[in-house]
């Protein structure tokens, strides 16, 4: 995934600010999957220094079916859907992700390959931390790092208890 160039505007804010439209969009998200992350301002200080923030365009795939890698996504904004492939000319999607959900806690906490490919159907822009980096919170922050692993599990949860839903754990 190529990750776009972020505004000289975001590089300039620090912690809670940075964050703004993430916690946000994770406090006021609507949808049955939004990541239930309760953080103090101080709290959220100290994890926005583990977060890259990564924009995405439509169209672009942070997260390919079958590849190895543990890096976690957290949605401010956009839209993105989850896709099986079928055969070599079509896709099934298993779900649609919209701000303050959590994208790609299968691997990042099996260590397993990418179950689905994800693609943004609109301009996105996420959060990501990669597994070292949370290994490092977990380090120096674990009681941070044990919300925030809470939070993901109870996003899985949720999108396994709505079987009348497509959703999928990348």
């Amino acid at each position: 995934m190529e990750i776009l160039e972020v505004p000289a505007s975001v590089q300039q804010e620090k912690g809670v600010e940075q964050l703004r439209g993430l916690i946000d969009a994770i406090h006021g998200g609507g949808a049955y999957d939004s990541l239930p992350l309760r953080l103090g301002t101080s709290q959220w200080d100290v994890l926005a220094d583990y977060l890259t923030p990564c924009s995405i365009r439509t169209g672009q795939v942070p997260i390919q079916r079958g590849v190895r890698d543990r890096t976690l996504y957290l949605v401010e904004s956009g839209t993105l859907t989850v896709h099986l492939q079928e055969g070599a000319t079509g896709r099934m999607r298993l779900a649609v992700l919209a701000p303050g959900t959590v994208v790609g806690e299968g691997a990042f906490f099996s260590g397993e390959p990418r179950s689905a490919t994800v693609v943004a159907t609109r301009d996105s822009r996420l959060w990501s931390m990669t597994y070292s980096r949370f290994q490092a919170l977990a380090a120096q922050h674990s009681p941070i790092a044990v919300e925030l692993a809470m939070a993901c599990a109870a996003v899985v949860v949720r999108r396994l208890a709505h079987t009348t839903m497509r959703v999928a754990v990348t």
